[in-house]
């Protein structure tokens, strides 16, 4: 049931950062992995400011999509991909 978690929460914060990144996506298997490193990243932000990991599905996808915008522009300016 936690990997299904993930799951879901990695694909809605990726298809999220598509679309506030304007770019046309990195397919679907792509959107759930950087949604989820993106999870990883946004928690590991969030407890450097002091807050709290503690929240319901909506403020894990907000952090999620906080840090698969992190990891979209540091993606993006790595390869140089710019949005389609």
């Amino acid at each position: 049931m936690f990997i299904l978690w993930w799951i879901i929460v990695g694909l809605i914060a990726g298809w999220i950062t598509g679309k506030l990144m304007k770019g046309s996506g990195y397919g679907a298997i792509m959107d759930i992995v950087i949604g989820i490193v993106g999870a990883v990243i946004g928690g590991f932000i969030m407890r450097s400011l002091g807050y709290s990991g503690q929240g319901g599905m909506i403020y894990t996808i907000i952090v999620a999509v906080i840090g698969a915008v992190i990891l979209t522009l540091l993606l993006r300016l790595v390869t140089g991909r710019r949005a389609a």
